[in-house]
């Protein structure tokens, strides 16, 4: 059995990724996650995820691709096409949520898989999951004072649906999980293509 590495510190993916049952390690990828030119929202969260994953594979030594399989994973919050980031201050977090308010946005979450497969080639699979989120109506003074939790400072989008934010949203129609950041069924799924079926779906072979 191969072992696996995830490509990132995040406590949310770590927690998610031992949700399905996996012993792995993990090491934080370090890339450059500024957006292209005309890069839509969709290929940027795809570039990150495998960048993410290629970046941790590269640093392995050839024994170690060959025994290993690192996945990497990026989501952003999506409203009108913009990408939305972390919050810089108050004002800037204020401004984010006055654009979410009331409305409806997507959180894109991509993972990608890589391993060493026949003849020493790379293998790379790639899954993007969309997830469409409703907010409700907010005052300011509300925006202020979830600035003052603390919680929106290092989140994208300004909220954590996991947290403190979760009682804005409304409705979620989608993946809760890839919101959070790291989609259960496809991470699942994607794994087990690329050679590390859960405990569950090995018994059921």
């Amino acid at each position: 059995m191969k072992q696996l590495i995830l490509a990132s510190q995040s406590p949310r993916r770590k927690s998610l990724l031992a949700q399905l049952g996996y012993q792995f390690t993990t090491q934080a990828a370090d890339i450059d996650e500024s957006v292209r030119n005309n890069e839509s929202a969709k290929n940027y969260v795809l570039r990150l995820a495998q960048e993410k994953a290629q970046v941790i594979f590269a640093a392995l030594s050839a024994q170690q691709q060959a025994q290993s399989v690192v996945i990497g994973s990026d989501t952003s919050v999506v409203i009108d096409g913009d990408i939305l980031g972390k919050p810089l201050n108050e004002a800037d977090c204020i401004a984010t949520l006055q654009r979410l308010e009331n409305k409806q946005h997507q959180v894109l979450t991509a993972i990608t898989a890589i391993s060493q497969g026949q003849a020493n080639k790379n293998e790379i699979i790639s899954e993007l999951v969309e997830t469409q989120v409703q907010f409700k109506a907010l005052t300011i003074d509300e925006m202020k004072r979830y600035w003052q939790t603390g919680e929106p400072c290092d989140k994208a989008g300004s909220y954590a649906i996991q947290g403190i934010g979760g009682q804005f949203v409304t409705t979620i129609r989608g993946s809760y999980s890839a919101v959070v950041g790291l989609p259960l069924y496809e991470t699942a799924q994607l794994l087990a293509q690329a050679g590390l079926p859960t405990s569950i779906q090995e018994s059921n072979n």
